[in-house]
């Protein structure tokens, strides 16, 4: 289905060339609801010069009608009831163009195909990854589609068999009752007379001896058509596990672990739409294969020929058992996960479906789903049948749902949609583990018949979930999920994953999940990472190639703290994506933060740029900070120029006043590094000015700023609060004090030219609480 999914993405002339393409020879809609047929034919086998190939063409042609009627029959509703009567009609169209003359249709959807496949790979430049990743998938998806087709000729094979030799059987027991009638014949003629009985003897020993020679060759026959029938099915079979294998372990794992990576924030896993339409055609080939083993063995039962074909048919009949048995087992699965950070009284959702639903009947008695929350133990000893099925590690509500069947879309689900984890139950933890690195799963079990058989327990467990009971500890719930999704292999024991990664596997994860939590496009660079890897292992080399095969262990990621801090790696960089996400995002986007920088490599970098100048990097001292690095004049020093530092923002200030508006609120700040001007930046972000006082009140705006010894070479001591007052009815003095501000002093700067703004912002809200009070009585002795 790749290439119609890439063809209906072509514009302009190539869309109009891929338009001309259809028409009453062959209508568009026939390729857009039959698109997944139509790529899986063989069509390049068939030779449009030789006429011998016809009667290949017209089982195309009868196969193509045959699946415009089967999706025709399967259209419901208003919709659907005239989309079903152009279908029908299409379907009669074909056949009538095409009955007489089937090669052309061969020559005229060879000629679509190539078409298609020539305008999307001009478009998308089959050379680019994108473009040779889809190529890749249409040839897996060819591949596939060819395995089906030669699985349903194989199965209409053996079913021509089995009818052939069902009626050679038949007509085998025929010829046996006459054998038994010759021998009540002959065994009469013992009370006849002897001149009689001579007389008629001769032609019965004739007679029975000719029907016991051909039955004798007959019997040899039937025997040699069933072990032929018996070695078809065994090739049927071997070719259905093959195509199994590639459904299940290869396409089903791998949306599994889209599933798991978009957790993380990888890209959404896709629809199970084809998975489910293969895992239908795999149930109705066993299906069928399954119903003529057991056909074969009423035959054999029916007329019991000594031989090895009893084994061959309990072979098969096992085999057959167990392949539809790991179907139904495998297409069990779980479509929308349950939160994997799991807060208890809190409502969650999930939903669970069964791909082979609607082909094995299932739906006709709809089961019922049952979910538990068990251990990361009990999981274990779940998958190794040890029976603690009936334990559980809390209590979970409204965790009992009844599947549904969707008759348009065909799909069996069972839809969570109020659950909530009571309580939990914790283990015993193991050395230095803490409670938000202990990994629980949801169990969703069901029992349900397949095919009229006895009733069967099906199991399938959710990706592991971390149980927290306030939001402080999201946080590190938060890295131990991420950690489990990135690194977890397939086929695992529950839930191991190794206890250390090379920095590169790191990298990718955090940056998926950066991208994914800021929303953003722009992810973490060459330089951000070197940055991490610096913070990350204490290094200070710069060179990419020096981290490439250095590992970090789960403790270095979010056990140990960091040196000279209070916090790990993982909670510092959860911090900046938090702020990120929560303020800056635009000025992300914009690259306007520069962010991943330390104090250092600030003021190497702003030291060669004029007066006014200044960046934005994360704080390396306070989780989800940020501050404003920028050069100016040294006060104490004439001629002397040093880089300053602003006490970190955290999302408390930016709750007050946005960055934009702080950035504006700083006259001295002129240039966003390298040389933006900063209003052609931030402008776009400033908050609009204040309109006229209604009903006699004033409303209030904060501004900041910053002690001016850092702003001006002359320094002027204490903190100068501003607002403005709109229509305020005396103008204000700013050297003037009203009593409300603390005295400030040159020991709010630190060595390094940081500044505090706890306190700027303490009097900041004095000012704002100031402000809520009513013109009359706020003015009222400036007016006197």
């Amino acid at each position: 289905m790749a290439v119609w999914i890439q063809a209906q993405q072509l514009q302009g002339d190539a869309l109009h060339q891929m338009q001309s393409l259809y028409g009453q020879h062959f209508p568009i809609e026939v390729r857009h609801y039959l698109s997944q047929w139509i790529e899986g034919q063989l069509w390049d086998a068939i030779d449009l010069e030789n006429p011998q190939e016809e009667f290949k063409a017209k089982r195309l042609l009868d196969s193509l009608i045959q699946e415009l009627q089967n999706k025709a029959e399967h259209q419901v509703g208003e919709d659907g009831f005239l989309l079903k009567i152009k279908l029908g009609h299409y379907a009669t169209q074909l056949k009538s163009t095409y009955d007489r003359c089937p090669l052309e249709l061969v020559r005229c959807i060879k000629h679509i195909l190539y078409t298609e496949q020539r305008l999307v790979r001009e478009a998308t430049n089959s050379s680019s990854p994108v473009g040779g990743m889809m190529d890749s998938m249409s040839q897996k998806y060819q591949q596939i589609n060819q395995a089906f087709e030669e699985l349903r000729l194989l199965t209409q094979d053996t079913e021509n068999d089995l009818r052939k030799l069902q009626h050679n059987q038949e007509y085998f027991i025929i010829q046996y009752q006459e054998s038994l009638r010759i021998q009540a014949q002959l065994s009469s003629l013992a009370t006849l007379p002897i001149a009689d009985r001579q007389l008629r003897e001769p032609a019965l020993l004739n007679k029975r001896a000719t029907v016991e020679a051909w039955l004798t060759r007959e019997a040899n026959t039937l025997q040699k058509y069933r072990l032929d029938l018996a070695e078809k099915h065994q090739k049927t079979l071997q070719l259905l596990r093959k195509q199994q294998t590639i459904i299940l372990d290869d396409e089903l794992i791998q949306w599994k672990r889209r599933q798991q990576l978009a957790g993380n924030g990888g890209p959404p896993e896709g629809g199970l739409d084809i998975l489910q339409s293969w895992c239908e055609k795999l149930a109705e080939t066993i299906w069928q294969n399954r119903q003529q083993i057991r056909r074969a063995e009423h035959l054999r039962q029916q007329l019991p020929i000594p031989g090895p074909i009893e084994e061959l048919l309990n072979e098969l009949s096992s085999t057959i058992t167990d392949i539809i048995s790991a179907l139904v087992t495998s297409t069990f699965i779980i479509e929308k996960q349950p939160p994997q950070v799991l807060k208890t009284q809190t409502k969650f959702a999930a939903t669970v479906r069964l791909l082979v639903g609607g082909k094995l009947n299932v739906h006709m008695n709809p089961p019922q789903v049952k979910a538990t929350i068990i251990s990361e133990q009990q999981a274990k000893a779940l998958l190794k049948n040890e029976n603690t099925r009936n334990d559980s590690s809390g209590e979970i509500l409204n965790n009992n749902c009844v599947m549904e069947y969707h008759q348009t879309t065909g799909t069996l689900s069972a839809h969570f949609r109020n659950m909530s984890l009571k309580r939990i139950k914790r283990s015993d933890r193991r050395g230095a583990e803490s409670v938000t690195e202990e990994k629980f799963t949801i169990l969703f079990e069901s029992q349900f018949s397949v095919g009229g058989n006895e009733q069967r327990l099906y199991l399938t467990l959710s990706l592991p979930v971390v149980v927290i009971v306030h939001g402080s500890q999201d946080n590190n719930a938060t890295a131990t999920v991420l950690w489990d999704n990135a690194f977890a292999e397939p086929g695992r024991v529950p839930f191991l994953v190794p206890d250390k990664v090379v920095w590169p596997q790191l990298c990718d994860a955090i940056n998926m999940k950066y991208k994914a939590e800021v929303q953003s496009n722009r992810g973490l660079s060459e330089e951000n990472l070197v940055f991490l890897a610096q913070k990350a292992f204490s290094s200070s080399s710069n060179n990419p190639d020096d981290y490439r095969n250095m590992t970090m262990t789960w403790s270095q990621f979010n056990r140990e703290s960091l040196p000279g801090r209070n916090f790990t790696f993982w909670q510092w960089f959860d911090g900046v994506m938090e702020l990120t996400k929560k303020h800056l995002k635009p000025h992300w986007n914009d690259g306007a933060i520069l962010g991943f920088v330390n104090k250092q490599q600030a003021q190497d970098m702003l030291m060669s740029k004029p007066n006014g100048t200044f960046l934005l990097r994360f704080s390396d001292s306070e989780i989800g900070g940020i501050t404003i690095a920028w050069v100016a004049e040294n006060p104490n020093k004439a001629g002397e120029r040093m880089v300053w530092n602003l006490m970190p923002y955290t999302t408390k200030d930016f709750s007050i006043r946005s960055l934009a508006d702080r950035i504006s609120d700083l006259n001295h700040l002129l240039f966003l590094y390298p040389d933006r001007p900063k209003d052609e930046v931030f402008s776009k972000y400033y908050t609009p000015p204040l309109s006229k006082a209604v009903d006699g009140y004033v409303k209030p705006q904060i501004k900041q700023v910053v002690p001016e010894a850092a702003a001006v070479p002359e320094p002027r001591v204490g903190i100068q609060p501003i607002w403005d007052h709109g229509a305020s009815p005396a103008p204000v003095s700013h050297p003037h004090t009203y009593g409300i501000f603390p005295p400030m002093s040159d020991s709010m700067l630190d060595a390094e030219g940081d500044f505090d703004l706890d306190d700027t912002m303490d009097v900041a809200r004095h000012v704002e609480e100031l402000l809520r009070r009513p013109v009359e009585s706020q003015w009222g002795g400036q007016q006197s």
